[in-house]
């Protein structure tokens, strides 16, 4: 075939390991897909109905979210599908769909997290600047720009890779990926491998911004207790995202250009799709158990969610907050401010009787 409008369907070969595990694959993709769903759904809403939540670093983490379910798109639904199907077979029009996904997703990622290493060094090496630098209205372009940028990118790439002339149809993966439609190809492939290399560095500057923000962000939390404190609460959930990312984008990279065809198709399976599932997987995951405002909101939602047993006591002791005889016993729901709040406690509580009070410690 000499023209890519005589292109069709393009084959994956990748599911013919598959074909003695389809159940046991099929009851766990499901079952990672909807993990996937449940902890990316589930900081949405907390970020959502929680105004103190409201503030750029959540945003960020917000989108994050947002992004993990859009990439799970591209991917989830036709692995499912192909399963439990005995034809392996993807229109070429649904091929570069995929790779717009799948690709534009992974991009995303990687500039919401530069958005937050720029977000966290403004916290904690310019504390007092923090609000007029990180305004809505520069929150909202900020945000805009690392989806519109990755989506323009992605576009130029898939208008790029449409225009070959491919001379097989055969994929040798679980899905479409860019990389090895563009192998297909009979002619020069000239412009797409210089604007690969224009995007590899545009993204390996990120990287750099982000390894220099860290630079700044150590020697600050360096000086004091509470800077240590802040960078240990937001800064490290952002590292561990950030190295699952990284690592992740690197793999897929460096397997699809070089990876061997004599390892066997499994290991060449897993090495494929680990970054399709581990990134939306653990990145709520890690922020999730690791932001004490963010768990300590979940919580309180569930509980509120599922009543106490009927008899079933909760209290908790409170300093006062006046001067006046010392309060009774009350039923609680307490849970911290953000690091950078003026507060550092404010504390929401009912009496007995169901009268409302508010506590708020300096």
């Amino acid at each position: 075939m000499n023209d890519s409008s005589n292109i069709l369907v393009f084959s994956l070969s990748g599911f013919g390991a598959t074909v003695n595990y389809r159940v046991t694959l099929f009851s766990l993709t499901l079952l990672c897909y909807c993990l996937i769903v449940l902890v990316n759904v589930s900081l949405i809403l907390t970020i959502t109905l929680d105004q103190n939540l409201h503030e750029p670093m959540y945003i960020f983490l917000f989108f994050l979210c947002i992004n993990g379910l859009y990439g799970t798109i591209g991917f989830f639904p036709k692995f499912v599908f192909d399963l439990l199907s005995d034809v392996h077979v993807i229109s070429y029009v649904g091929c570069l769909l995929q790779v717009f996904l799948i690709y534009s997703n992974a991009k995303i990622d990687y500039s919401i997290l530069v958005l937050m290493a720029y977000d966290r060094y403004v916290a904690i090496c310019r504390p007092l600047e923090y609000h007029s630098v990180m305004s809505v209205r520069r929150t909202a372009v900020l945000v805009s720009l690392s989806w519109l940028v990755p989506l323009f990118i992605e576009t130029t790439v898939i208008s790029l890779t449409s225009t070959l002339k491919l001379c097989d149809s055969h994929i040798d993966k679980l899905y479409c990926e860019n990389w090895s439609i563009v192998k297909l190809a009979c002619g020069s492939t000239k412009a797409n491998d210089i604007f690969g290399l224009i995007v590899i560095c545009f993204y390996f500057c990120h990287a750099l911004f982000i390894a220099c923000s860290y630079v700044w962000l150590i020697k600050a939390a360096l000086k004091s207790r509470e800077g240590r404190r802040k960078f240990t609460q937001t800064c490290v959930p952002h590292m561990l995202c950030l190295l699952n990312v990284t690592t992740s984008l690197l793999f897929d990279v460096m397997y699809s250009r070089y990876g061997s065809a004599s390892l066997p198709q499994n290991l060449r399976n897993f090495m494929a799709i680990q970054f399709l599932i581990m990134t939306p997987s653990f990145n709520p995951i890690i922020y999730g158990l690791v932001l004490q405002k963010i768990r300590n909101r979940m919580i309180s939602l569930c509980s509120m969610a599922a009543p106490p047993l009927a008899g079933e006591e909760y209290s908790i002791e409170l300093p006062n907050c006046s001067q006046s005889s010392p309060m009774p016993t009350l039923v609680a729901h307490c849970y911290p401010e953000d690091a950078e709040s003026d507060c550092a406690l404010n504390q929401q509580f009912v009496t007995h009787e169901g009268d409302a009070q508010q506590c708020f410690h300096s």
